[in-house]
């Protein structure tokens, strides 16, 4: 996952946040890898230490956009863009004061970062994520 974050620069302004991930929910996760390999010529492989989940590599340069191909979770479950932030507390107490929901509390991902999943206004489910190498 990108390192790019949502954060002040020397001058006190504000840096627009980016999406930095994004994964999709499959009922058949090959013919789903067979679908968006042939598509787009996305390279996808095992994502090593964690089942049902493959990692998507979207062929650009090293800090392009890449993902994660997953079993769906739920009926419902679509698309999710994760949002590269300073601090994944943060922002999701950020989310619940402008009325959202975070569905997923702070999670880590063992020494790559911490993730959260919330929900907007209009029931749009997004992820934050923070990039920490500590985390555990």
């Amino acid at each position: 996952m990108s390192t790019q974050t949502d954060t002040e620069t020397e001058t006190g302004n504000r840096v627009a946040a980016n999406i930095v991930w994004f994964e999709i929910p499959a009922d058949n996760i090959d013919r789903a890898k067979t679908f968006y390999g042939e598509l787009f010529g996305w390279k996808i492989a095992d994502m090593p230490g964690i089942a049902d989940y493959m990692h998507i590599d979207t062929g650009g340069p090293d800090d392009a956009l890449d993902g994660g191909l997953m079993t769906r979770k739920s009926p419902g479950q679509t698309i999710t863009n994760y949002v590269g932030v300073d601090s994944v507390s943060k922002f999701a107490a950020t989310v619940e004061k402008l009325g959202g929901k975070v569905h997923v509390p702070k999670t880590a991902v063992p020494q790559m970062g911490y993730f959260a999943i919330c929900e907007d206004t209009e029931k749009n489910v997004f992820g934050l994520w923070e990039r920490s190498d500590d985390a555990k």
